[in-house]
């Protein structure tokens, strides 16, 4: 009852997470109703197209066509900017909710200084996860379409080679033959001129490699993130912020491995200087 009846009522983080929960999920339930609806909008523009085939006199059908079309397409344009706003929105949350349980043992005032840097350091390193992630999907559905193509027309070669010799009197069938060996060695060299095999792996592994820092941040794993067992004030604050400038370093490190410009020299001094300063702070004590 004490801490209902206070004057200035502190709003608890757990409060606002069940907020954000509800209000996503309310979210979620506008786009998939206006999914539905465009998806209905889609059958009715089908269904008026096929009856319009078959009765061509019929007037009211190709009325029925315009307006299922046009529906179509403004509810398409609307699904892609309320489902661009939704995804940044839950984004915004879960950054949000992960901010909260990294600064789960501040104080009040702590948390409400540090909060916002540890956001945008979380914005940060998952706007370079979904970028990769991206990346990883173009590149790996790329491969797959470059290797089927090159299998299906190198296997197609030696039966259209039988089929040329029936003489069955077609005249395209003649450069069959010749066409799909062409096309397949186009697409395999295409494949491996631009290495999507590569980018694709080398993707996958900085995806891994990102989400397996942040969540070592999030939770304050090992000696350059651990902040938790600091029972001073002024000692916890500042500890915070040394682990959000490791885990920028950290996260530009892994970054710029992939590009092939990567720190080397920073990424072994900055262990050391963490090392040098708790044993300076021993010897102190």
């Amino acid at each position: 009852m004490s801490e209902t009846t206070n004057g200035n009522t502190e709003q608890n983080p757990s409060a606002q997470t069940v907020k954000i929960t509800i209000e996503d999920s309310s979210n979620s339930g506008v786009l998939l109703f206006l999914k539905v609806l465009e998806y209905l909008s889609l059958a009715a523009a089908i269904g008026f197209s096929i009856t319009v085939f078959f009765l061509p006199e019929y007037v009211p059908l190709r009325v029925g066509v315009a307006a299922s079309v046009s529906a179509f397409i403004f509810l398409l344009l609307v699904n892609r900017q309320f489902g661009s706003y939704y995804t940044n929105r839950s984004k915004q949350s879960l950054l949000s909710n992960k901010a909260l349980l990294r600064n789960i043992a501040l104080s009040e005032g702590q948390g409400d200084r540090l909060t916002p840097l540890v956001e945008k350091a979380l914005g940060y390193s998952q706007d370079l996860i979904d970028d990769y992630k991206q990346v990883r999907t173009s590149a790996r559905n790329i491969y797959y379409i470059l290797q089927l193509g090159t299998v299906v027309l190198s296997g197609v070669t030696p039966i259209l080679v039988l089929v040329d010799k029936l003489e069955a009197g077609v005249t395209w069938l003649k450069w069959l033959p010749v066409i799909c060996p062409a096309a397949a060695s186009i697409i395999a060299s295409v494949a491996t001129s631009f290495a999507f095999q590569e980018k694709w792996t080398a993707a996958n592994k900085a995806v891994e490699l990102l989400e397996a820092e942040q969540e070592k941040f999030i939770l304050g794993a090992g000696p350059v993130y651990q902040d938790y067992d600091l029972t001073e004030t002024a000692d916890r604050e500042k500890g915070l912020k040394m682990a959000i400038a490791n885990y920028i370093s950290k996260v530009n490190n892994i970054h710029l491995k992939q590009i092939g410009d990567a720190p080397e020299s920073v990424q072994q001094k900055k262990p050391e200087s963490e090392e040098s300063g708790q044993q300076k702070e021993a010897t102190s004590k």
